[in-house]
């Protein structure tokens, strides 16, 4: 009787101490993300900077899950530019590089070239992924100037905000 009584609470104390370190993995889990501040004040920002080049183009940026915070579009950018600049800034996010390096990649090797077809994933230049260190926190896609126009502006959005995100 003794020995079961000790091996039963052998039991209880391993399986407590089991489920415990369970719970201490399973703990919450604490992520930066933008605002909706910092998403307006880089978003402007690219805007004003394509549209003193003359472009007339669209900007998103997205937070850390690719969810787009804001869109702007220049009054006289076309319509399928504001499309095209939420995609480029969930690709940027999703894959944590630039959309021209993501296309160079997909281009040059084969095996990445299906990464195309995922759904709301645009291989063309203009969109930049926001980081902190190497925490990417969101991304930013600018469309309706060319490919490296397009860039310039969303990098010109990110560096707006770049003493923040330090």
């Amino acid at each position: 009787m003794a020995d079961r009584w000790r091996a039963a609470t052998r039991l209880v104390v391993v399986l407590t101490v089991g489920s415990q370190a369970l719970a201490a993995a399973q703990g919450l889990v604490v992520q930066r993300n933008l605002s909706l501040g910092m998403a307006k004040t880089i978003a402007e920002a690219a805007l004003v900077e394509c549209k003193s080049k003359g472009f007339h183009t669209s900007v998103a940026v997205v937070d850390r899950a690719g969810q787009v915070l804001v869109i702007l579009r220049d009054e006289q950018a076309t319509p399928q530019t504001t499309e095209m600049a939420r995609r480029k800034a969930y690709t940027a996010r999703m894959f944590r590089i630039t959309t021209l390096e993501f296309q160079k990649r997909t281009m040059d090797d084969p095996g990445r070239e299906a990464q195309r077809d995922i759904a709301d994933v645009l291989a063309l230049g203009g969109g930049v992924p926001i980081q902190v260190g190497s925490d990417t926190v969101g991304g930013v896609g600018s469309a309706g100037s060319n490919q490296e126009g397009d860039e310039a502006c969303a990098k010109a959005g990110i560096a707006k905000v770049a003493d923040l995100l330090k």
